[in-house]
């Protein structure tokens, strides 16, 4: 049956998959009493009627499986019955701070996944006549006199401790992360893996990601499918500092023990799926593989973990015609991002700049192509990235790791700036400049095209690899990088959607005074260029 009381969208749409939850009635009255965004709750009954009964109210909309589906299923009901922008699973058995909801969606990004900081919830008590109290677990007489206890709701969220990092282990068991708590500063911060009892992401990216996977059974490892998931798609996993919940942890026992039968062996068989999935990066949807994540985070248990990783490689070509500090300038951040990468840089005149390679030649796209071709013989590394010598390369944009050798990937997260004025631009396209891909498939295209321009001459149709054979795809860096337009570029610059003829060209048009991540550009391009140097 279902109660359907959703007549418009929703901003939040918080997911209860409940079966045989003694606290149901109060994890729902508890969300209720602290919403204060245009937040909706859907519970599903699975297999069960909640005993209290859940209070009629508006905001609250009910479905009943007259049969137990399990789990995860239950929740993807609830997920395609939402129409809301982003949606939340939580257990039934939670309490939450003051206004949470609308707390975590002021901060919420569209890649992201995002909990609240972690509380234990103290939610009964057994007491007897005597007014003797035991701690919350498994019913039985009072431990001092013998009498019989009966249960007293509490529902009291403990202030320590108050968790906020956690990883998986090499065999993907939860734990929690003591050393990355102890680096984390600020109210946003990041998290390798999450415990699965509370999550938020968008309703899009939950049915993109496939963010609870039926085929992985009942129930069990949540958690890591989840941050696996997120990360492994280019997204972050974060920790709302500036809120909490409060969750209530199984105890032994029939009082409050595991709603659906076989635990243990649900929880395996999700295990040996995310294992076979993400341990040999064979999920479809990923552009990271697991090392880059556990590189990232470096947990414990790992240390003697082999991954079979690409070597990476960048190249950087130039015409020597930029002036500084711009070149001083893009050539820093390069060397910030590479890391150890190995670098190769081609050029018409000799600079200092990591494996020098001069082409006495004159400035044109043949030698534009003539220099990557050249870089791309010298690098020897399976997977390359592109660098433009006006280009500020976020030190994130060299995170990324292309996970097969026949796709070009094409950095979308980039904004264009005008080098005098310092306003900014941003829409859809991909650019040679936020290039990366396996350096076979790039030697083949490069010395193609030479041969081809040599032959045939130059016929724009586009200096982008892979577009017109459609093997390409993007991704998006964790933060921009800048392209600066000057009255030298190869390329025009057009500042003014009339300038292009086909419309889907330029999608997602924003222009800006600012640039997110870097700050302010418009009208203090000096001051902004000396802050960077």
């Amino acid at each position: 049956m279902v109660l359907d009381k959703m007549s418009y969208t929703m901003d939040l749409s918080i997911l209860i998959p409940a079966r045989n939850e003694m606290f149901l009635a109060k994890t729902v009255e508890d969300i209720l009493s602290n919403i204060e965004g245009n937040t909706e709750i859907i519970v599903v009954m699975d297999g069960y009627w909640a005993n209290p009964t859940i209070k009629d109210d508006p905001r609250v909309t009910i479905i009943h499986n007259t049969t137990a589906r399990g789990q995860r299923a239950a929740q993807n009901q609830a997920a395609r019955l939402s129409q809301a922008k982003y949606l939340m699973k939580v257990d039934a058995h939670c309490a939450f701070d003051k206004g949470f909801d609308v707390k975590m969606m002021n901060d919420m990004q569209d890649n992201w996944t995002m909990i609240p900081t972690m509380r234990n919830l103290h939610a009964f008590d057994w007491v007897c006549k005597n007014g003797h109290r035991r701690y919350q677990g498994p019913s039985g007489n009072c431990e001092k006199c013998g009498k019989p206890t009966t249960m007293d709701v509490v529902w009291i969220a403990k202030t320590n401790p108050q968790s906020t990092a956690y990883y998986f282990d090499k065999d993907l068991h939860f734990q929690y992360h003591k050393e990355q708590k102890e680096k984390q500063v600020g109210d946003i911060v990041e998290t390798m893996s999450a415990q699965g009892s509370c999550f938020m992401c968008t309703r899009e990216k939950y049915f993109e990601l496939n963010i609870c996977d039926e085929t992985w059974g009942s129930w069990g490892n949540q958690g890591t499918e989840v941050a696996c998931k997120t990360w492994l798609s280019g997204g972050r996993l974060v920790v709302n500092r500036k809120t909490w919940y409060a969750h209530m942890f199984r105890t032994q026992g029939g009082d409050f023990s595991f709603p659906y039968s076989n635990p243990g062996k649900d929880v395996e068989h999700a295990r040996e799926c995310s294992r076979k999935l993400f341990m040999n990066d064979k999920w479809d949807k990923a552009i990271r593989p697991l090392s880059w994540l556990i590189e990232r985070f470096n947990p414990p248990t790992w240390e003697n973990v082999k991954f079979n990783q690409p070597t990476v490689g960048v190249i950087y070509f130039t015409d020597n015609c930029l002036e500084e500090p711009l070149m001083s300038t893009v050539q820093k951040y390069i060397k910030k991002g590479c890391n150890g990468h190995r670098l190769v840089s081609t050029s018409l005149k000799p600079i200092n700049f990591g494996e020098n390679i001069v082409l006495p030649l004159e400035r044109s796209v043949l030698t534009m192509f003539k220099q990557i071709l050249a870089a791309l013989e010298a690098v020897k590394t399976d997977i390359v990235f592109f660098c433009e010598h006006d280009v500020i390369y976020h030190p994130s944009h060299f995170k990324f790791v292309p996970l097969r050798k026949d796709i070009y990937y094409y950095n979308d997260n980039k904004w264009r700036v005008d080098y005098k004025s310092g306003q900014a631009l941003f829409y859809h396209c991909a650019q040679v400049s936020g290039l990366c891909a396996s350096r076979e498939l790039l030697l083949e295209h490069y010395r193609g095209q030479v041969a081809k321009i040599e032959k045939e001459g130059f016929k724009h149709r586009g200096y982008e690899p892979g577009m017109r054979s459609k093997r390409y795809e993007m991704w998006n860096s964790e933060f921009p990088n800048l392209d600066i337009r000057h009255d030298k570029n190869l390329t025009s610059s057009r500042w003014s959607q009339d300038k292009f003829r086909n419309k889907n060209t330029c999608l997602g048009w924003k222009m800006s005074d600012e640039v997110p991540g870097w700050g302010k550009t418009k009208g203090r391009m000096e001051e902004f260029m000396k802050e960077l140097l």
